[in-house]
């Protein structure tokens, strides 16, 4: 399989630079109008790119079939800013005027045309291209010649700064007020998604009134002896006073207010609630993972205990208050939350629902029972006075991103949006930057095989008595970890029931495992040699690899059979050795738990 990371680069006078109205004047820009499924598109011919794209907007509007590349592929503007790409159009018909001219077209986002016509597709067809009089010749499918000449355009506006702008209107130009709507998004409406239409009730456009009194209240345990705290307001309105969440407080306690904007422009009212946090006593709930039904403003449909609201008052110029639902913000907010979630769904948690927070994920092997699946939870939303955000909810879709992956029936890989930041990221200038690019890339390491041993470099820059100095060495590790992520494979998800497979090894530096399944990658796991570990005999270390994939995959383990594959042969007889020291004891006691 090939998993080579495709490069493209473009002269600036060629890849975005060339807008739709400076084609007349270029001689060297050649630009066709075909149709491609009964829409007019205009495509620009370029053989600079190695690769043909379609836009992002286009396919979207259309609603027009996408398939996933095998790979990540790294796109490369004249700038040097890095596109991510991972879904091809395959076999797109452009039709000019009636013969076809298929085409695999990549996703990329520009909008100065609607197709970038590259190598590939000029290859494909043989294509001649005339610069001097903006025309080119290509074969057809049945090998018919045709000739395309280039289209004239009314050509698009130029995009100028806001200053700029602001500028002209001082000096005396004319300037009109648009309406901006994001053509991205479709606009969904609730009766014309299958089962969700019997469940209007769950989806209202705010909520009305307080939840009512449930199972599950938020209430705040203190550390004895604390005493009230009460900190001077930031300068912010208050809005939840008109919606009935808040009322007039005269409690001693007082946390400052501010807003913060959510994705979807509306804005979400927080409350410095940082000093009560410190004298708050924990709570322990283990959160799981994923979800696709978001609940409207979901910490607001649990009440707070009677006897702890006093403790959530907050200040504003206009007065105190005090929340009588749970706010923002509170260290045992999202505990409390998943409690009161896991409870009203149990009978159906890892059937077909998994909960996050305040999101339900709701998933089946068939859209039959999908549709019953579905109706159950919103059958049981709709009981529990539980209400959802519809704009910010998805239904019956083949595969859908979340928290920082795309999970599909091929299993899940890493989403490019969110590697993007990773791929930009400039050379570390000091030990903080080092710091937070580790953090960053290793939310990916369970793609990544061996991430921990190309680490090594990195994190001893990490160390107290290490002088930073970033060394070639050091480059060529940075490097190297970003490379991995735009070939990070597709994880299948495990399977009860299957054997599974781990593959273990040492190192000098470190230890690495994988774990498979049906000769398919589940996951990737390693970690550096502790400098106490740097002593271990080979025997050890080696030992020491299966004992860290039986730690991290325990839960996949217990009660399944599971084959250890290890290149040191001496392991084989590690349950009939006679003399064991005190460590190979302890690790042959866990082994022991496994079959």
């Amino acid at each position: 399989m090939d998993t080579v990371v495709r490069f493209e680069v473009r002269a600036p006078a060629r890849a975005y630079a060339i807008r739709a109205r400076e084609e007349m004047s270029s001689p060297d820009v050649i630009t066709g109008t075909f149709t491609l499924f009964d829409t007019d598109v205009i495509a620009l011919i370029d053989p600079g790119p190695t690769h043909s794209y379609v836009c992002v907007n286009l396919v979207s509007s259309k609603t027009l079939p996408v398939e996933s590349t095998k790979f990540v592929i790294r796109v490369w503007n004249p700038l040097g800013k890095c596109v991510l790409v991972d879904k091809v159009c395959k076999n797109y018909p452009l039709m000019f005027p009636d013969i076809c001219f298929l085409a695999n077209l990549m996703l990329l986002p520009f909008n100065e045309f609607d197709i970038t016509m590259g190598v590939d597709w000029l290859t494909l067809h043989s294509a001649i291209v005339n610069c001097k009089r903006k025309s080119i010749d290509l074969r057809s499918q049945i090998g018919e010649m045709v000739q395309i000449e280039s289209s004239e355009l009314n050509g698009l506006p130029v995009v100028i700064s806001l200053m700029k702008a602001l500028n002209y209107v001082k000096k005396g130009c004319e300037a009109y007020l648009a309406y901006v709507i994001d053509t991205k998004v479709a606009e969904k409406k609730v009766e014309s998604v299958p089962v969700v239409c019997e469940f209007p009730d769950v989806f209202p456009e705010e909520l009305l009134r307080l939840p009512p009194i449930r199972e599950v209240e938020f209430g705040i345990d203190l550390v004895p002896g604390t005493t009230p705290i009460s900190i001077a307001p930031y300068r912010m309105a208050l809005i939840e006073l008109k919606e009935g969440f808040a009322r007039s407080s005269f409690s001693p306690w007082g946390a400052p207010v501010l807003f913060l904007k959510k994705k979807d422009g509306t804005m979400r009212m927080c409350i410095d609630y940082r000093q009560l946090n410190k004298v708050t006593i924990k709570n322990k709930y283990p959160l799981p993972l994923f979800s696709k039904i978001d609940l409207r403003s979901g910490y607001y449909q649990l009440r707070v205990k009677e006897l702890d609201v006093p403790k959530t008052t907050f200040k504003t110029r206009y007065g105190h208050y005090e929340f009588l639902v749970m706010p923002f913000g509170l260290t045992n907010a999202p505990a409390v939350f998943m409690d009161l979630m896991n409870q009203i769904f149990r009978l159906y948690l890892y059937h077909f629902v998994v909960v996050f927070i305040d999101d339900i994920l709701i998933y089946s092997y068939e859209e039959t029972q999908h549709a019953e699946h579905l109706r159950i939870v919103l059958q049981t939303l709709c009981e529990k006075q539980l209400y959802a955000k519809f704009s910010k909810c998805e239904f019956w879709l083949r595969e859908i991103g979340f928290l920082g992956h795309i999970v599909s029936t091929a299993g899940i890989r890493v989403d490019p949006s969110k590697i993007s930041t990773i791929l930009e990221w400039k050379p570390p200038r000091n030990m903080s930057e080092v710091c937070s690019f580790l953090g960053l890339a290793g939310y990916c390491r369970r793609f990544m095989k061996g991430f921990s041993m190309i680490a090594t470099l990195l994190t001893k820059l990490l160390q107290k008595d290490v002088k930073f100095e970033w060394l070639e060495k050091c480059q060529q590790s940075f490097k190297q970890l970003k490379a991995l992520l735009t070939e990070a494979p597709v994880l299948i998800q495990p399977e009860s029931g299957k054997e599974f497979i781990v593959y273990s090894d040492a190192t000098l530096n470190g230890l690495g495992c994988v774990l498979m399944q049906k000769k398919k990658v589940i996951a990737y796991a390693s970690r550096q040699l502790k400098s106490h570990e740097k002593n271990y005999p080979d025997h050890d270390l080696e030992l020491a690899a299966i004992i860290l994939a039986l730690k991290i995959w325990h839960h996949y383990f217990f009660g399944e059979k599971c084959h250890i594959y290890t290149d040191h042969k001496s392991l084989k007889y590690l349950m009939t050795q006679k003399e064991l020291n005190l460590r190979q004891r302890r690790w042959l006691e866990l082994l022991k738990d496994y079959e």
